[in-house]
């Protein structure tokens, strides 16, 4: 079984234990015994596992892992050490300098912003090599709706951001008035400029917290 090692264990015990999931599980030995799927299986669960269940502030949401090889690690958006920066990276590098004067990092790896209360969730935690979103529609997409979920009961505040129309798609299930939900497009290169580029969602996301009495995203890396 899954062991997370920290709350998400219990939050998410009755998900872990059902039949979809059961199911998902199945599917996924079958990948990745027969194909190259990103990230590695002990990978999967990383934005769990950085990010505790009570310590998140902030919500990214991606879409599916990098599907090249020596990217994925299991945060959204988030690269290996020493792996150049996607595109999408980049742009979300340079709204960061826009807002906030933060000088593009070296390194895309996002494990910082994960352990200071940024929980980096893809909708879909694996793929298969070259074949973006080829894990669609078995079974992950039903878990992390359960997370989605699981924070949206939270009393404390959370800021979620929603970038491009599959993270908005999960707008409907942020119903707690608690929480604050930024909405804009994609930071890929086909959509930046359509919302992306000025939406300061960094400052904005560190404004609410802080007027709700929280202590503020550090987003240098």
């Amino acid at each position: 079984m899954v062991n997370i090692g920290n709350s998400w264990d219990e939050i998410l015990r009755d998900a872990f234990r059902s039949q979809w999931y059961m199911q998902l599980r199945e599917f996924l030995k079958y990948e990745y015994t027969h194909y190259r799927i990103y990230p590695g299986m002990y990978d999967i669960f990383n934005a769990l596992k950085l990010t505790d269940y009570h310590s998140v502030k902030a919500v990214i949401l991606g879409q599916d892992p990098y599907h090249q090889p020596g990217q994925a690690h299991g945060l959204a958006f988030s690269v290996k050490e020493g792996v150049p920066p996607p595109p999408s990276l980049k742009n979300i590098f340079a709204e960061l300098q826009n807002d906030l004067g933060i000088m593009p990092p070296r390194s895309g790896d996002l494990t910082r912003w994960a352990q200071n209360g940024v929980l980096l969730l893809n909708t879909t935690l694996t793929v298969r090599e070259g074949r973006a979103a080829s894990h669609f529609g078995h079974g992950w997409e039903q878990l992390t709706d359960c997370i989605i979920g699981k924070l949206n009961e939270r009393p404390q505040p959370i800021v979620f951001l929603l970038w491009g129309s599959h993270a908005r798609r999960k707008k409907e299930l942020i119903t707690n008035p608690a929480h604050l939900v930024l909405e804009c497009a994609h930071p890929s290169p086909l959509s930046a400029y359509h919302g992306f580029f000025g939406c300061r969602h960094f400052s904005r996301a560190n404004e609410f917290l802080k007027q709700n009495g929280l202590s503020p995203i550090d987003w240098r890396l």
